[in-house]
């Protein structure tokens, strides 16, 4: 059955994002035959998207071959106004940062997996640190246990699948959210990585639902009983700024 005119410009579409996404820190410049190498696409085909994205300006071309065009920059800008967190959030993360040296970071929910839509490094030279953007799952660590508060049996049910234990684990997944709820605060050792530790507390929305998570993580040699109970009133004091001030984000919780 021969494609549809639809079909055919999705088709084209995907491509020319296929190519864009060739471009990376440790490539950013990429020729018409390396292009042809990575996609397997026939070179004049590989030659029209290139033009074409070159018109719009997503293409730069350079006598070595393609790099990212200005048109990124507009697309870029709008996503860092879109994304990135008020700056007097960020003032609150630095602060925290330093007081406590520890990483501090901001988890969001989406399906089952957790999204750190934040960060700010600890100051020390050993630290905890994960980009953002970077997906870690919802079966285990302190932020997942408050992420989950408001979560449905059925989500729960999905995460419990996603863990290397199984779907028993939703058991324990919901003695640690109780715990979280009632203590305030959650705290995990070891969970998802050998010798790394997280405390997290719940950032409210204005109906009053868990939207992220904010956290403290670092070695877990340095989260002694005394290190965390300071790092659980350090993050609860930050929370209720964050609460009173109102926090939104386009990644929000919903269950």
């Amino acid at each position: 059955m021969p494609e549809t005119p639809d079909a055919q410009g999705v088709r084209s579409i995907q491509r020319a994002l296929d190519i864009l996404s060739l471009l990376t820190e440790d490539r950013p410049l990429i020729a018409v035959r390396d292009i042809v190498a990575a996609t397997g696409l026939a070179k004049t085909t590989v030659i029209r998207i290139v033009h074409t994205l070159e018109q719009s300006g997503l293409l730069w071309a350079t006598n070595t071959g393609y790099m990212a065009g200005p048109g990124l920059w507009r697309w870029a800008h709008l996503a860092r106004r879109g994304w990135e967190l008020p700056p007097e959030t960020q003032r609150l993360m630095r602060a925290l940062a330093a007081g406590e040296r520890e990483t501090v970071n901001v988890y969001v929910v989406r399906d089952i997996v957790r999204v750190c839509i934040a960060q700010q490094e600890s100051p020390q030279p050993l630290r905890h640190v994960v980009h953002v953007g970077d997906e870690l799952p919802l079966w285990a660590g302190a932020s997942a246990k408050v992420l989950l508060r408001n979560a449905t049996p059925a989500l729960l049910d999905r995460v419990a699948r996603s863990s290397p234990y199984g779907d028993g684990h939703v058991r324990r997944m919901r003695e640690w959210i109780d715990e979280a709820t009632a203590a305030g605060f959650a705290v995990s050792h070891g969970e998802r990585e050998a010798g790394l530790s997280a405390v997290a507390v719940p950032i409210l929305g204005r109906s009053g639902t868990v939207v992220a998570a904010l956290t403290l993580s670092g070695p877990t040699v340095r989260f002694t009983d005394e290190r965390v109970g300071a790092f659980a009133k350090a993050l609860i004091d930050a929370a209720a700024q964050l609460n009173e001030r109102g926090f939104d984000h386009p990644l929000g919780s919903s269950f």
